[in-house]
């Protein structure tokens, strides 16, 4: 017996919810851990951003995206937009001291 279509629908939404959840507490997580990258940054004086360690994780990223079945592009992008977010970050923390 197949389900419902709005029964199909209310369950694969429920699931999106939940993916979604996980998603913004996952990258809570990453923030509050690259915030402490961008405090001993500025403790010691370090550049706000580390061009060749993303270049590095944009390679990562694509491959696990292509492993994945992800569109790699959009994981490049998704990723250089948090690092943007992580610069701003990193450069208010040296700002603050």
């Amino acid at each position: 017996m197949t389900e419902d279509p709005m029964t199909t629908l209310r369950r694969l939404r429920s699931s999106i919810d939940n993916i979604d959840a996980s998603l913004v507490y996952l990258l809570a997580e990453r923030f509050k851990a690259t915030k402490q990258v961008g405090y001993l940054k500025a403790e010691h004086g370090m550049p706000a951003s580390d061009p060749a360690r993303e270049e590095q994780q944009v390679a990562r990223l694509r491959r696990l995206a292509e492993e994945a079945d992800l569109d790699p592009a959009f994981a490049e992008k998704w990723f250089n937009f948090v690092v943007a977010e992580v610069i701003h970050h990193h450069t208010e923390a040296a700002d603050s001291r």
